[in-house]
């Protein structure tokens, strides 16, 4: 991971390396000028050197004559020495252009230190005009190389005109190679610290816009910082509480909806209790009237008469029990009977009822009191307002993952309006003699219990009939009934 702390350290060293770099390139520069500058210095000074050397050496030469002493005589000894010296460092000036000059210099200096040596050996032999005469040589020998160095220094002078114009001429490119430079240095650092300051700006812009994204209570939008730093792992942790924060959400919303169905169902509990309640007149007494009647009609010899009490009996029953336990398809069946055998006491030839059932699905489980209201409602509008009657059909069906239940009629029909205020679980007016409990009410309840909006459907034909569809999840049974 490339950290912010590094990111600065690697700017810095570029900087540093480019500064270097420059500093290195004209320390180089100005020290191979000065080296040259030196040099041909140095030859300026070995040629004046040669010349004080032999001016010295006149006057000490004449300090011997007139006082021809030790002391004299060692310090003319000493400039002798240094004019040797510097005529050996003169030598090492030879190029193409005083070859011929400098070979003259070399032997006046030479002629001077032996008419020098000449003239202390005429004065030491008491030669005295000799000795004069020499030094008379000396001093125009001396003159000569005074002469000669100058025409030496003009001649250096003239071979390294060149090279000075040559050194300004680069000092001015130097110069703008300078400027160059430096835009160029200066251009490039303003890219790479722009480039620098985006890649820290732009991770902690994106993080920003994700937070305020938060703020709004947008938690379905991922964080994404494309950045290998300390703000790239920030922005990680930040979308993980963000999907945790989310998770909660969505956990609370599910269980304020599971809440809200829960009471939704305790309220159509209630509204049906409350209905098999009104309907109710002291059961215990009504259930021993209805068998005592059912005996004694028996005993009459009456059996219609005693099996529709039975009926009765049976289907109050029924009503009776608490409708928050799942029933089977068989206990369905079984008061479908009697209803439709207490209905068919009264419609007599009116009433046609059939049944195809499917023997393997009767032990599904099914909310209490489901195909009842639905087998009723099919009486009251495909029964009653026809004068010939109607007929009524009931299929159980194995389907491969689910029971299909159909309750078709050939009444008159339902308006689709009407079809879709009952899938819509709106309340329905109540028409005809209802034992309590509406078809909304059903609707609601297996929505409910098999939590699934697709468990029921109507396709109903103004004319033709009405079909009731529900589709019975195989082993699925409403977490709150299981």
């Amino acid at each position: 991971m490339n950290t912010i702390q590094k990111k600065i350290w690697m700017l810095a060293m570029v900087v540093l390396f480019i500064m270097a770099a420059i500093w290195f390139a004209l320390t180089y520069y100005n020290q191979k000028t000065q080296t040259q500058y030196n040099e041909i210095l140095q030859r300026y000074l070995h040629l004046n050197e040669a010349k004080t050397a032999s001016q010295e050496m006149i006057v000490n030469l004449n300090s011997y004559l007139n006082e021809p002493s030790e002391d004299n005589k060692k310090r003319l000894k000493e400039t002798e020495d240094k004019l040797r010296q510097a005529k050996i460092e003169a030598a090492g000036l030879r190029n193409e252009e005083n070859d011929f000059a400098l070979s003259n210099y070399m032997n006046l200096i030479d002629s001077l230190i032996e008419t020098t040596d000449r003239s202390v050996l005429f004065q030491e032999d008491n030669e005295t005009e000799a000795s004069a005469s020499e030094f008379s040589e000396a001093t125009r020998i001396s003159k000569y190389i005074s002469d000669m160095t100058l025409t030496l220094i003009d001649t250096e002078l003239k071979t390294y005109d060149r090279f000075y114009r040559s050194i300004i001429e680069k000092s001015a490119e130097i110069k703008k190679l300078g400027i160059w430079l430096m835009l160029l240095i200066t251009f490039l650092l303003l890219i790479i610290t722009y480039g620098f300051s985006l890649s820290i700006t732009k991770p902690v812009h994106q993080l920003t816009q994700a937070a305020n994204e938060l703020s709004k209570g947008r938690f379905d939008r991922q964080i994404e910082v494309k950045s290998n730093d300390e703000i790239a792992f920030l922005a990680k942790t930040f979308d993980r509480m963000r999907i945790n924060i989310n998770g909660l959400i969505s956990e609370i919303q599910e269980k304020a909806q599971l809440e809200r169905e829960l009471q939704e169902s305790k309220l159509l509990l209630q509204e049906s209790q409350l209905r098999s309640l009104q309907s109710q007149i002291n059961p215990h007494f009504l259930f021993n009237t209805l068998n005592m009647l059912s005996k004694k009609a028996y005993l009459e010899g009456n059996e219609e008469t005693s099996d529709l009490l039975v009926s009765v009996a049976g289907l109050l029953r029924y009503n009776l029990r608490r409708l928050d336990k799942p029933v089977t398809l068989a206990d369905e069946i079984v008061v479908i009977q009697q209803y439709m055998d207490i209905q068919k006491a009264r419609f007599t030839e009116r009433l046609a009822f059939y049944m195809d059932i499917d023997e393997g699905c009767l032990d599904s489980k099914i909310p209490g009191l489901t195909l009842q209201p639905i087998i009723e409602n099919a009486v009251i509008h495909a029964i009653e307002p026809k004068e010939d009657g109607g007929a009524i059909w009931l299929r159980i069906m194995d389907e491969e993952e689910s029971v299909v239940i159909e309750i078709e009629d050939d009444g008159l029909g339902m308006e689709a309006e009407k079809v879709q205020q009952i899938l819509n679980e709106q309340p329905v007016q109540q028409e005809g003699h209802s034992t309590g409990i509406g078809f909304s009410n059903v609707v609601k309840r297996l929505r409910l219990f098999y939590e699934s909006r697709d468990v029921i459907n109507i396709e109903s034909t103004i004319g033709i009939g009405t079909k009731v569809l529900l589709n019975i999840p195989k082993n699925k049974v409403g977490v709150r009934h299981g």
